[in-house]
């Protein structure tokens, strides 16, 4: 198996064209935990001007998925997940800090909490996931 780090983390992301779209970054990598964060702009936000929840929920998938990375290995999928929004998410910078709860030898069960970070750098809970990542490995 490849030895799964931060740069090679990096590099999965930007392989992805919707997360190239979106400008996302992952900051965190290792250890059952991963960061992924988006700036916010004018062009991810909805009608209110606070960021899509869309966007939120594609934070909390990414993040989930990666950390779950850091346990089962670079062949994951996302099994489902859920996500609750607590508040809606103004500021400059989106967070999603994901950290793995419990691993299996072919599954991950995954918490995130999504930041909003404003501009004093106060972070405010946006939104909360949980999610199921599945390894997608050849069973041997």
């Amino acid at each position: 198996m490849q030895e799964l780090d931060l740069q090679l983390a990096r590099k999965t992301l930007e392989a992805q064209p919707f997360s190239r779209l979106v400008q996302a970054r992952i900051t965190a990598f290792g250890d059952g935990r991963a960061v992924l964060e988006v700036d916010s702009r004018t062009e991810l936000h909805q009608q209110n001007g606070f960021l899509h929840g869309g966007v939120l929920a594609y934070a909390a998938d990414n993040a989930i998925t990666f950390a779950a990375g850091t346990t089962l290995g670079a062949a994951v999928l996302t099994g489902g997940f859920s996500i609750s929004y607590v508040r809606p998410a103004v500021g400059r910078t989106l967070a999603a800090r994901a950290q793995v709860m419990h691993t299996g030898r072919r599954q991950a069960t995954v918490r995130c909490d999504l930041y909003v970070v404003g501009e004093d750098g106060e972070e405010a809970l946006c939104a909360i996931a949980q999610g199921t990542v599945l390894s997608a490995a050849p069973s041997s």
